[in-house]
């Protein structure tokens, strides 16, 4: 039954509180005002009092309003429905579409007992030379893209979004600027990948509490899709936001801040969303690959510093592509030794070469004399990084490798690669 207040003790902000009973952490309210509705959620319990923030934000409401308890948390609707559909942070369409209100489910719970779960060993294939090439993706993996604001990491998971080969594509957008989620929208769908979609979208201008809700809902979707058998790919955009959502919403409960003012959970609250990255051992798979900002470029700001102790590695996004030497997949070996014999010759061989390079542009622009060895570094620098870093490039890893032996072809002699002379005789371009 549910439970009705008429009475509000008191308002602060978005937060509201009442005097009740048998209320749990995390529940939903209605809360009736002169101007209409809102929902609210409870995010603090005190003795009796249940503290509540307001989705809508605390204006125009008065202490003699009602508040009702529904009995549940957060709900979303599941369904084949949901497919090609855009909703937003507290799940109502944003697309003009109709509302979906059949099979509820919560979107709050447990990550998968591992007893359930199997060992990574499949890759995902995106079509780009830097991931699938060097830092494979794996599925169930979750991987973080570290990145500076400017810098195209939405761009990159909108073409993630279109060539990953996967079931369904469920994209969480947090604090996103209106064009932003626009250049989504109008991306998948010139692309033709909107129908395998699935968007929950939080803009800058939506109720803070909704940014909170994005990341569960998707990946509450993600698993009931998964255990029906389906590859899901997770793509959430910006963890930070959500981070500085989670950081707004202590300070308006008067929590005692932790570093740079974030909650002192903020390790338990990334890691209770990155951990729901599984895959079945009889059904399908989760896949995370979630957008951290950087502010200042500081790897050590609690965000990213947190993430990195929860995830398998990351993407490092710098300059307008995936920088070699600050990204890392830690699983890429369960699955780069099943693809081709050269897979991880190429990779390790080419990376070598190219540390190489940036050492030679550092003797360059001290003015030091290039050597022929250093010419030929310079060369295959620029090669690299036209036909392999370049984000627009869109080939298979097979194409990757081949384009891969070509670039070391026009620049080195085969002895000066340091690749394995079997390897060499079965894949030097004969040309």
């Amino acid at each position: 039954m549910n439970k009705i207040y008429s009475r509000i003790e008191s308002i602060t902000g978005n937060v509201i509180s009442v005097k009740a009973e048998d209320v749990a952490y995390g529940e939903l309210a209605r809360v009736s005002t002169r101007y209409g509705s809102s929902l609210a959620e409870t995010i603090r319990l005190d003795g009796d009092s249940a503290y509540l923030q307001v989705f809508s934000g605390g204006r125009g409401v008065s202490t003699g309003d009602e508040v009702k308890f529904l009995g549940h948390p957060m709900q979303v609707s599941f369904s084949d429905d949901l497919m090609g559909r855009i909703f937003d942070g507290a799940g109502q369409p944003r697309d003009g579409g109709p509302a979906l209100t059949d099979n509820l489910v919560s979107i709050v719970g447990p990550s998968v007992n591992p007893y359930n779960r199997i060992i990574p060993r499949e890759m995902i294939r995106t079509g780009i030379p830097m991931i699938d090439l060097f830092n494979t993706l794996v599925k169930s993996q979750k991987l973080p893209i570290f990145s500076v604001s400017g810098e195209p990491y939405n761009e990159l998971l909108a073409r993630i979004a279109m060539q990953a080969e996967v079931d369904l594509i469920i994209l969480g957008g947090m604090g996103l600027k209106y064009d932003d989620y626009l250049g989504f929208k109008t991306t998948l769908e010139e692309g033709g990948s909107l129908a395998k979609t699935i968007m929950f979208v939080h803009t800058a201008a939506d109720p803070v509490v909704e940014c909170l809700m994005v990341p569960d809902m998707a990946l509450a979707v993600a698993e009931r899709f998964a255990l029906k058998g389906k590859n899901v790919l997770v793509l959430l955009t910006d963890m930070t936001n959500f981070a500085d959502a989670l950081k707004e919403i202590s300070i308006t409960q008067e929590q005692v801040p932790s570093n740079r003012g974030y909650p002192g959970d903020l390790y338990s609250q990334l890691a209770a969303r990155y951990e729901k990255a599984v895959d079945f051992s009889d059904a399908g798979s989760i896949t995370i690959l979630a957008v951290t900002t950087m502010p200042g470029d500081d790897v050590t700001h609690p965000v990213p510093d947190n993430t990195g102790y929860i995830t398998e590695g990351q993407f490092y996004l710098k300059g307008g592509h995936i920088e070699p030497f600050g990204s890392l997949s830690r699983l890429k070996q369960q699955v780069n030794g099943k693809t081709r014999d050269d897979h991880r010759s190429i990779m390790d061989g080419m990376i070598k070469l190219f540390a190489a390079y940036r050492d030679t542009l550092e003797k360059k622009s001290m003015g030091f004399q290039m050597t022929p060895w250093d010419k030929k570094l310079l060369k295959y620098g620029l090669l690299f990084e036209r036909k392999m870093m370049d984000l627009s490039v869109n080939i298979s890893l097979e194409k990757a490798l081949d384009e891969g032996w070509e670039i070391l072809a026009e620049c080195f002699e085969p002895r000066e690669t340091g690749l394995r002379s079997d390897l060499i005789q079965k894949f030097w371009p004969k040309s």
